[in-house]
């Protein structure tokens, strides 16, 4: 008796738990959407943290409110994934997620103070994606099908995304009227909707004109997409997915064995000016970046390069020289 007693006590002890946090969870969500006016998917994943946290108290038999939470609570949980083989990304991200809801429940008098104030978050090693080189990058574009009826399309993108180092997400937003060909400039439309103007090379120039010319002007288009660069059979724009996928088969072709997506060709394009002697300030405007230090992770350059460019502009190497 007693047994069963205890499990149906344990059943309801978690119901409960359940039950208890729900209406802070549903304001919380609330909060996101009307005060923060965050997509669907950074909703989601807000809640999905929250969930694990609660699920962990629950593993625990700690049936707390969020008002009984402490930094001690958040620091066990914390070794608890980690223990479990959470990455530290991954605990980053999870850390992000309870920050902002316990910012939420102060700011709802909620709770009076934020557990999560004082945590740190995991030192992330900063990994850096493959490059390509300039052979790989025309090896890749050797392999389109120009017999294809997207074949000229798929050429624009390649040569547009190496020559500009755009974003897949401003490739796939990219407007007809945002094209100053004859300028040799673009405008993009990057991160926060902010605007930049890029240069785009003749290679790529000349064929974005022949896939206007030949394929996209022809086209019949979706309601909305009239304006889009980059449409599909359907006369609708492309997805990220698509962009994804045409820059994997084209690697495979070529028989790439490196880790590429549409961000290697970015990163390539980065890379490749820094290591021809490109400012970096300049880089950091042409990629759209706030910050000079997020720039900074593209300049992953080879030891003798670096000696090479301190010998040729640094006072003190070029005295040295002189002696």
């Amino acid at each position: 008796m007693n047994g069963k007693y205890g499990q149906k006590k344990t059943i309801y002890k978690k119901i409960y738990f359940a039950l208890m946090w729900e209406p802070y969870k549903k304001g919380f969500r609330a909060f996101l959407f009307l005060e923060r006016s965050l997509s669907d998917a950074t909703v989601d994943a807000y809640l999905r943290d929250v969930e694990k946290f609660t699920q962990y108290l629950g593993y625990k038999q700690k049936t707390l409110p969020p008002s009984d939470i402490t930094l001690n609570d958040i620091q066990d949980f914390l070794k608890w994934i980690a223990e479990l083989g959470m990455s530290p990304t991954s605990q980053s991200r999870v850390i992000s997620g309870l920050r902002n809801f316990f910012q939420y429940c102060v700011s709802e008098q909620i709770i009076k103070t934020d557990p999560c104030e004082l945590v740190d978050t995991p030192r992330l090693k900063r990994t850096l994606p493959d490059v390509l080189t300039l052979e790989e990058i025309e090896e890749m574009i050797k392999q389109i099908d120009h017999s294809k009826e997207e074949g000229l399309r798929n050429r624009a993108i390649m040569e547009t995304m190496y020559s500009c180092g755009l974003r897949v997400s401003e490739v796939v937003t990219m407007k007809i009227p945002h094209l100053f060909l004859e300028a040799g400039f673009i405008r993009v439309i990057g991160k926060g909707n902010k605007e930049r103007m890029v240069p785009i090379g003749h290679d790529a120039v000349k064929q974005v004109k022949l896939y206007l010319d030949h394929t996209r002007l022809g086209q019949t288009t979706k309601k909305g997409d009239e304006e889009i660069l980059f449409l599909n059979r359907r006369g609708s724009r492309l997805s990220r997915v698509m962009i994804f996928m045409i820059i994997k088969d084209l690697a495979m072709r070529a028989g790439l064995q490196k880790n590429i997506s549409p961000h290697t060709i970015r990163h390539s394009f980065a890379t490749h000016l820094v290591e021809g002697g490109a400012d970096l300030r300049a880089v950091q405007e042409m990629l759209g970046h706030e910050s000079i230090t997020t720039t900074e992770i593209y300049t992953h350059l080879d030891r003798e390069f670096l000696r090479e460019t301190l010998i040729q502009f640094h006072p003190s190497f070029q005295r040295k020289h002189e002696k």
